[in-house]
C-alpha cells in the first residue's frame, strides 16, 4: 500500500526534503488528515468519467485523493516553489496536470476546452486559500463555465454567509450573489488540527451546485446586483435610506415611494430581510425610474 502524501509524517518529510517554508501571504495551510480528504472528495460525487479542477494543490495531498477518483485532474498552483515537489509527489498519477498560474488571472474556460475534451462532468474540488476565497468563488460562478459545481474548504465564517437564509445575521449581498448562481450547502465542519500549519480560524466544506437557470428572472442582472449591494451598504439602515444614499435617487423620492407601494415591500425593512425574489421585484421596478 502506497503511503498517502497527506499523512503528517509524509508531509513533514516532503517539506524537509525540499526545504519548503510556508508563505503566510499565500495563505498556505496543508491538509494532513486522510479522513477529511476522503470526505471532501466524496462530496463531489466524482466518477471515473469526471474531470476535476483543483486550486492551490500545495504538495498534492488533496490532489492525490481526487486523482484516485477522477479521469483527469487539472490543478492551478501559484507558488513556483511547489512545482518540483508536485512533479515528484504526483508522479504516480499521469492524468494530473499542474498549471503554474494564479487562478484569478487564468482563462479557465480555455483550459477546460483544452484539457477536458470528451469529459462532460467537471467539478472544482479545492482547499482554497482563505484570503482570496470570495473572488475565486465569484469568478468560477460568473464565468458561465461548463462545471457541475464546486466543493471547497473555506473559512467557516464565509461558508455560513454563502449558505445563509434571509433574516439571519450571516445573510448578506454575497449570500444572494452565490445563491443566484448555485445551490449552497455546508457539508462538513473541519477542526484546525487537520492542517499544517494550523490556521487561526475554523473551516468548513461548502458544496455549490450550479443552477441551470437562476432562481429569478431579472431584466438587468448588473443592476439587480447593484440594488442588492446598495441595500446592504449599511446593515443597520433601512432599505429606504440605503437606496437613497447609494443610488442616484435623491431627487426621486416620490417615484421611489410609488415603487415600494406598487411592489408592496415596506421601505422600513432592512436588506437582510428580503428574499432573492423580493430583490428581483425591487430591481425591476426601480430600473425605469433611474433610466
Amino acid at each position: 500500500m502506497m503511503k498517502d502524501i497527506s499523512n503528517p509524517q509524509s508531509t513533514k518529510a516532503i517539506l524537509k526534503k525540499h526545504g519548503f517554508t510556508f508563505k503566510k501571504s499565500l495563505g498556505q495551510n496543508f491538509l494532513i488528515d486522510r479522513n477529511i480528504l476522503n470526505n471532501i472528495v466524496a462530496q463531489a460525487d466524482l466518477t471515473e468519467e469526471s474531470g476535476a479542477i483543483e486550486i492551490g494543490p500545495g504538495i498534492g495531498a488533496l490532489t492525490e485523493h481526487i486523482a484516485r477518483q477522477a479521469k483527469k485532474v487539472v490543478a492551478f498552483e501559484i507558488d513556483q516553489r511547489l512545482l518540483p515537489i508536485l512533479s515528484e509527489t504526483l508522479g504516480p498519477y499521469p492524468h494530473v496536470k499542474v498549471i503554474h498560474s494564479d487562478i484569478l488571472e487564468a482563462d479557465v474556460s480555455q483550459v477546460i476546452a483544452q484539457e477536458f475534451q470528451g469529459i462532460e462532468d467537471i467539478m472544482v474540488v479545492a482547499n482554497l486559500p482563505y484570503y482570496v476565497t470570495t473572488p475565486i468563488i465569484m469568478k468560477l460562478l460568473t464565468e458561465k463555465l461548463p462545471i457541475r459545481g464546486i466543493v471547497c474548504m473555506i473559512q467557516k465564517e464565509v461558508a455560513d454567509r454563502l449558505a445563509a437564509k434571509p433574516g439571519t445575521k450571516d445573510y448578506n449581498s454575497l449570500s444572494i450573489a452565490v445563491q443566484y448562481y448555485a445551490k449552497a450547502e455546508t457539508v462538513l465542519k473541519v477542526p484546525k488540527t487537520v492542517f499544517v500549519p494550523a490556521p487561526n480560524v475554523d473551516s468548513a466544506v461548502i458544496r455549490l451546485t450550479l443552477r441551470k437557470e437562476p432562481p429569478v428572472q431579472v431584466k438587468d442582472e448588473d443592476f439587480f446586483f447593484e440594488v442588492i449591494r446598495s441595500s446592504f451598504a449599511q446593515r443597520r439602515k433601512t432599505l429606504w435610506n440605503n437606496l437613497l444614499n447609494n443610488l442616484p435617487l435623491k431627487e426621486k423620492r416620490e417615484p421611489l415611494e410609488k415603487v415600494f407601494e406598487k411592489i408592496q415591500i415596506d421601505p422600513k425593512r432592512r436588506g437582510e430581510t428580503l428574499t432573492i425574489e423580493e430583490f428581483a421585484k425591487l430591481a425591476d421596478a426601480l430600473a425605469p425610474i433611474l433610466k
